[in-house]
C-alpha cells in the first residue's frame, strides 16, 4: 500500500483522535504549499496574511460577522511549526488520557466547544477588558490550544487524582498539572500582554473544561460505562453494510481497564444515591439495566 494509501486508511479507521491530528497537520500542510506557490508566483507577504486570515478568527465584530465560518477553523490553523508540534503533542498526550479516562466518544466534542469557548472568550477579552481594547482592530487568533486545555482540565476535573509520568519529575497528579498550566496563563503570561489571543483562548477552554468536567462528574453528561473497547463510528454514507461481521478487539491496558472500573463504579454510585433519593422507580431503562449488568458481574467491586 502506497503512503497515501496508508494515510487515508489510518484517517478513515483511526480513532477521533487521529482525525483530529491529521486535520491540523493537513491545514498546515495546506496553508504551507499555497504560501510556496504564492512566493514563487510573486505575491508580497501581505497577501500571504490575507490567506491565513482566512482562517482565523478576528476580534472585530464587523470582521467576525463577514468570516462567520472562523470559530471553527481556527482551531485546525497553524502558520508557525512549532506552534502546531506543541499543540500536536499536547493534543495526542490529553486526548489519549481523555479516552481512556473518561470515553473516546466524546472526545470531539469537548475539543470543539472548548474551541469555541476559546474563541468567545477572546472575542470579549478584547472588546470589553479596557488593556486589551486598543488591539481589537486587528487581533486575530489561530491555533488549537484552547481546544487542548479544554480536554486537559475536563480530565483533571473528572479524574483529578490520576497520575502521570514527567521525565526528570516523576509521577504528577492531574489537578496539579491543569492547576500550573492555569497559574503559567493567568499569572505569567496574560499580565505581560504577550499573545493575548493564545492566552484568552486558553482561559475559555479551561472554563468548559472545569465545566464539562462537573457534569461528568454529576451525572449530567451520561457514559457508556459497559464499553470495554474504543470503536470506531467512522464509516463513508455510500459504504454499505457487509454480512460478515468481523471484530477484532485488542487486549485492553491497565490503564484502560481500571479506568472502566472507575467509570463503572462512579456510575453506579451514582444510580444507588438516585435511588435513595428518589426510589427505584425513578430510574431509566438505561440506568436499571447498568444496574442489573452491574449485579451479574462478579469482577465489579
Amino acid at each position: 500500500m502506497s503512503i497515501v494509501g496508508e494515510i487515508k486508511d489510518s484517517f478513515k479507521n483511526g480513532s477521533v483522535l487521529t482525525r483530529l491530528i491529521y486535520i491540523n497537520i493537513g491545514v498546515f500542510l495546506f496553508i504551507r504549499l499555497v504560501q510556496l506557490f504564492l512566493v514563487l508566483s510573486g505575491y508580497t507577504p501581505k497577501t500571504i496574511d490575507i490567506l491565513v486570515g482566512f482562517f482565523a478568527v478576528p476580534s472585530a465584530l464587523e470582521m467576525l460577522v463577514a468570516r462567520f465560518w472562523t470559530p471553527i477553523t481556527y482551531m485546525f490553523t497553524h502558520y508557525d511549526f512549532f506552534h502546531l508540534l506543541f499543540n500536536i503533542l499536547f493534543l495526542y498526550w490529553f486526548g489519549k488520557l481523555f479516552m481512556s479516562l473518561i470515553t473516546p466518544r466524546l472526545l470531539l466534542r469537548v475539543y470543539i466547544l472548548g474551541g469555541l469557548a476559546g474563541a468567545l472568550v477572546f472575542y470579549l477579552g478584547l472588546n470589553f477588558i479596557p488593556a486589551f481594547s486598543a488591539r481589537v482592530d486587528y487581533n486575530e487568533m489561530i491555533g488549537a490550544s484552547g481546544s487542548v486545555m479544554a480536554i486537559l482540565f475536563s480530565t483533571a476535573v473528572f479524574r483529578p487524582n490520576f497520575s502521570v509520568l514527567f521525565m526528570f519529575i516523576g509521577q504528577v497528579r492531574l489537578k496539579y498539572v491543569a492547576l500550573v498550566a492555569f497559574i503559567i496563563d493567568l499569572l505569567v503570561s496574560l499580565p505581560q500582554l504577550t499573545n493575548t489571543g493564545g492566552i484568552l483562548a486558553h482561559l475559555g477552554g479551561s472554563a468548559f473544561g472545569v465545566v464539562f468536567g462537573l457534569m461528568l462528574l454529576n451525572g449530567k453528561i451520561q457514559i457508556n460505562t459497559l464499553s470495554t473497547t474504543p470503536t470506531s463510528s467512522w464509516k463513508p454514507f455510500w459504504q454499505k453494510k457487509s454480512k460478515l461481521n468481523v471484530s477484532h478487539k485488542r487486549a485492553l491496558t491497565d490503564m484502560e481497564y481500571n479506568a472502566i472500573k472507575v467509570r463503572r463504579q462512579k456510575e453506579v454510585d451514582r444510580i444507588l444515591e438516585k435511588i435513595k433519593n428518589s426510589g427505584y422507580g425513578s430510574l431509566s431503562e438505561s440506568e436499571k439495566k447498568t444496574l442489573f449488568e452491574a449485579s451479574k458481574d462478579s469482577n465489579f467491586q
